[in-house]
């Protein structure tokens, strides 16, 4: 590949296509066409969901139940298999909402969402391009600025003069086959990661006592025979204090400093260690808010309940969290208390994926949350090990996992052109 002047022009050209001419550009209408059939009689009562992460999935499995509502599918569209769909809901994922392509099989979806498809069955070029962020800049500088804040809105009219790149078949293809490669890498390095969660959770049922139980089915040989873990609550051995939030919410006297705060949307289920970077408060909001300091034992108590993680920086922390603080060292290692708040959780997702119900954690609720434990600070100790272990291997293909996810932005970035002038 070399590099290419700028403008309707990919930075980067494979050798063999670095003398053919610019590319043409073309209204999205040019090369694709609307698909407007509606669902009559309610033939069709498979319901599809198009998602910014996952793309086109089957709603029912998205949700874990039906939110459409059986006799007001005759409005939907029918959506067959190759179809593109346009979701208009904006997210911090898909900031002008996202085009993904069908690969689930046949379906309808809501009215709300605009069903192309391609005039030639060899479309794989546009399905990368739409996971680029080159069109946006057309669909926000035509979107309605008085619409609602979680959508865009625009007419099937605009969205379909969208303009787009359009180089001859082969150029095409090369790209699209490039950028499926990626791709695949990035499938084969996600089953990997998940594997190794999977594994890690089979783990911890094995090391942790079952309910019911006071000994693990998997012990260290050193430690077999030995006493019966016992069952304490969290209070026994911990303090717990809940985070505060200054009032008003965005009061410049709060907000907007360089004190970081703790949010729901800085923790990840997996991470062990959590470095606040969304929201920041004023020295006088600290003081209103609840400050913890680095290595402090958190777990969100709304929202997605039971996520458990440590503060790598000082920081403050926003009421949807509980912190857990002055743990007696001499009865429970802090680490080990960690893998007890993750096991926890799992129960906790569990039950709600099999019909459980979330509740809000508050301070006296998990006060009186039970963990088992030994007795032994050495038996704790090993166990802590293991599992760490296990996290590095995780944090490890995460991040390799991210790297390749960075480098496929990259490359679209320079395989597919800026399209600012054609706006």
């Amino acid at each position: 590949m070399s590099k290419q002047k700028k403008g309707l022009v990919p930075e980067l050209r494979f050798p063999e296509f670095e003398k053919e001419p610019n590319w043409p550009c073309v209204q999205l209408n040019a090369v694709a066409r609307r698909s407007t059939s509606k669902n009559k009689g309610e033939k069709v009562s498979r319901v599809l969901t198009n998602s910014a992460i996952d793309g086109v999935v089957d709603q029912r499995d998205y949700f874990e139940k039906d939110i459409a509502v059986k006799g007001n599918l005759e409005s939907y569209y029918i959506v067959d298999k190759g179809d593109y769909v346009y979701n208009p809901r904006i997210s911090s994922t898909a900031p002008v909402g996202p085009i993904s392509k069908n690969k689930v099989g046949k379906g309808v979806m809501s009215p709300l969402y605009t069903v192309f498809n391609f005039n030639s069955k060899k479309n794989d070029f546009f399905e990368q391009f739409f996971k680029s962020s080159r069109w946006h800049g057309y669909l926000q500088t035509i979107s309605n600025s008085g619409a609602r804040h979680d959508r865009m809105s625009i007419t099937s009219g605009e969205f379909m003069a969208m303009p787009v790149p359009n180089p001859s078949d082969m150029e095409q293809q090369k790209i699209a086959d490039c950028l499926a490669s990626v791709d695949e890498l990035i499938t084969l390095h996600t089953q990997k990661l998940n594997t190794l969660k999977d594994h890690r959770k089979g783990l911890m049922q094995q090391l942790f006592p079952a309910e019911g139980e006071t000994v693990p089915k998997l012990r260290f040989p050193e430690f077999k025979g030995k006493e019966s873990w016992v069952a304490l609550q969290l209070q026994d051995f911990s303090t717990i204090i809940r985070g505060a939030s200054p009032r008003p919410k965005g009061d410049p006297r709060y907000y907007g400093g360089s004190v970081p705060r703790l949010m729901g949307q800085d923790v990840s289920r997996d991470g062990k260690w959590v470095t606040p970077c969304i929201d920041y408060l004023t020295d006088e909001g600290a003081k209103l808010s609840r400050f913890c300091k680095k290595g402090t034992l958190t777990i969100i108590c709304s929202g997605d309940v039971g996520v458990p993680s440590f503060l790598s920086v000082d920081a403050c922390i926003h009421d949807g969290f509980l912190a857990l603080t002055k743990i007696n060292s001499k009865v429970i290692n802090k680490e080990f208390l960690y893998y007890c708040l993750v096991n926890l959780y799992s129960v906790f997702n569990d039950s709600a994926t099999h019909g459980g119900i979330y509740i809000n954690l508050t301070t006296s609720i998990l006060k009186e949350f039970q963990v088992s434990i030994p007795e032994s600070l050495e038996e704790q100790g090993s166990i802590v090990s293991v599992l760490a272990a296990v996290d590095d291997l995780i944090a490890a293909q995460d991040s390799y996992l991210s790297d390749l996810k960075n480098h496929k932005v990259g490359l679209m970035q320079k395989l597919f052109p800026v399209m600012d002038n054609a706006v």
